[in-house]
């Protein structure tokens, strides 16, 4: 009765969990957006910015390879597991010794990477001046202690989560930004993109080590602690974790194909598509991110308990949800695309000639966010049922495949040419994805996601046209009117769109939000009169 009235209770929690990590993600992205204004303002697009981006890739594939950014999806199943079978200690037991061993090694492999960094930069960024690789070796030592952090905060999280704590997983991406735009603004006119990169390791410091543990803390028996040991657990969350380890899925690879390709394609090819990738990459954190970390929980908790169908069910309705939102945002992002990227980045050193060139990248990369958002809500259906290795293996095969793609599409057409790969590329993985759950699951059941799609396409197509042929009248006030006014005619249409077509599922977040919101306008008034 009590695990009944307990899952009742997470059921009732998942879309509350879910909008506090939308919001957390919404806000974090807003505050990249001052991030990212910064770095555009202070060094517009450069080759030092180009350097600054391919800092990231040695960290990057780093993080990749120790599961750093993926410990949710591999512990949180395990972890629920033991608690659910053996109890309270033996799960203990689990995160200390997965903590510890993941975390030395972290140091470990950090120190080796930071001592041979020149010759990996060397190797990967031949495209590179001499100068910019310099550059790039430098930022590179700095940034690279960072995973360390984001390796150990990540764990500690996942336990968290379990444990149905998410202040943490909320404030991390906050704290993160908020180092990197303080020290950007304090050191960047001295230092240069060394600032940024200083910010970077702040921010990991704070956000995902200082704060998890001061949460952690509160938690009752549940202490924090270091363990090295190869135990039988360990070997079994390695043993799941193997695939995120070893596989490489376009998740991540599309942004160091860019990265590798990019810096053969000249000075500001690196730089442009990053801009244009942030901005296309806040409605797949907002809504792919955000249902897929706030179901993973309860999904795995109800594959542990044989409650299957139930599952098939949540993962239908997440999937269906996400995919109406990411319709609407895809559009909205590619008829907003130019106002938006004067508005974020058009300021000091960043021109109107840069802005014209990212603005044409983010109307490409709108195309995927759809695909973006179903990709990471379908790969749960797998995760959550422990099932790493598959869609890894399949996810590893359209990256490798698309390699040519990227290189042929590159040549011919640049900076353009790796977003269209990108999208291509992306959009057959989440189909494939999704089919490949339907397929070995019974489930999600293709004709609904189908009605889905229809619907929320005529409505974001109404949108967008409403939207092309309202915003250009805010033009006298310059970009910030088109932006406002052309967004507000994208968000009424959509609503009222919606409303009329919209699914059940899609018309109770939409129509649901709009209506809790009008009721606390209408309560402050009402407290307002009241006074």
């Amino acid at each position: 009765m009590a695990d009944r009235e307990h899952d009742a209770a997470s059921g009732v929690r998942l879309p509350a969990v879910a909008a506090l990590l939308a919001g957390s993600v919404l806000l974090s992205r807003l505050l990249g957006y001052v991030r990212e204004m910064v770095l555009a303002w202070e060094l517009g697009v450069s080759g030092e910015v180009d350097a600054y981006r391919a800092a990231f890739q040695i960290p990057d594939l780093l993080n990749y390879f120790l599961a750093g950014g993926a410990f949710s999806i591999a512990f949180i199943p395990l972890y629920q597991q033991i608690r659910s079978r053996r109890g309270e200690a033996a799960a203990q037991a689990l995160f200390a010794s997965v903590l510890g061993t993941l975390t030395t090694a972290a140091v470990g492999v950090t120190a080796l990477l930071w001592w041979y960094a020149e010759p990996l930069i060397d190797l990967q960024f031949g495209g590179f001046d001499a100068s910019t690789r310099a550059l790039t070796v430098r930022l590179t030592r700095i940034v690279l202690p960072a995973q360390i952090f984001f390796v150990a905060g990540g764990i500690l999280r996942a336990v968290l989560m379990s444990h149905g704590h998410f202040a943490s997983q909320a404030l991390a991406p906050l704290l993160y930004n908020l180092g990197i735009i303080a020290c950007g603004i304090v050191l960047t006119p001295s230092l240069g993109a060394e600032g940024f990169a200083w910010g970077v390791l702040l921010g990991a410091v704070v956000g995902n080590l200082v704060v998890p543990v001061a949460e952690i803390s509160r938690v009752p028996d549940l202490p924090v602690r270091l363990r090295v040991h190869f135990g039988s657990d360990v070997r079994a969350y390695l043993r799941m974790a193997a695939p995120l380890m070893l596989g490489i899925t376009l998740v991540t690879a599309d942004e160091w194909y860019d990265r590798w390709f990019g810096s053969q394609l000249g000075e500001g090819v690196v730089s442009v598509l990053a801009y244009a990738r942030y901005l296309m990459q806040l409605p797949v954190a907002v809504v792919g991110q955000a249902l897929a970390t706030a179901a993973l929980p309860l999904l795995s908790r109800m594959w542990s308990e044989g409650r299957r169908s139930e599952l098939d069910a949540l993962v239908l309705s997440t999937l269906r949800v996400g995919l109406g939102l990411a319709l609407l945002a895809a559009a909205a992002s590619a008829v907003l695309a130019e106002p938006l990227v004067s508005v974020v980045y058009e300021h000091g050193s960043f021109g109107e000639a840069d802005a014209r060139r990212v603005s044409v990248l983010l109307g490409i990369f709108a195309f995927a966010i759809p695909a973006w958002v179903t990709q990471q809500i379908a790969l749960r259906a797998f995760y959550a049922r422990g099932q790493m290795w598959t869609p890894m293996l399949l996810g590893t095969t359209v990256a490798a495949g698309a390699i040519p793609l990227y290189l042929s599409l590159g040549a011919e057409r640049g900076a353009e040419g790796l977003a269209l790969a990108g999208v291509a590329a992306m959009s057959v993985n989440a189909v494939l994805t999704v089919a490949l759950a339907r397929m070995l699951h019974g489930g999600p059941r293709i004709g609904p996601l189908i009605a889905t799609a229809g619907r929320a396409f005529v409505v974001a197509a109404v949108a967008a046209a409403g939207c092309a042929w309202v915003a250009p009248m805010g033009r006298v006030a310059g970009a910030p009117g088109e932006l406002i006014l052309g967004a507000g005619t994208f968000a009424a249409v959509s609503l009222l769109g919606v409303m009329v077509l919209g699914d059940a599922d899609l018309r109770g977040v939409l129509v649901g939000r709009a209506r809790n919101y009008a009721r606390a306008l209408g309560g402050g008034r009402a407290d307002s009169q009241r006074k």
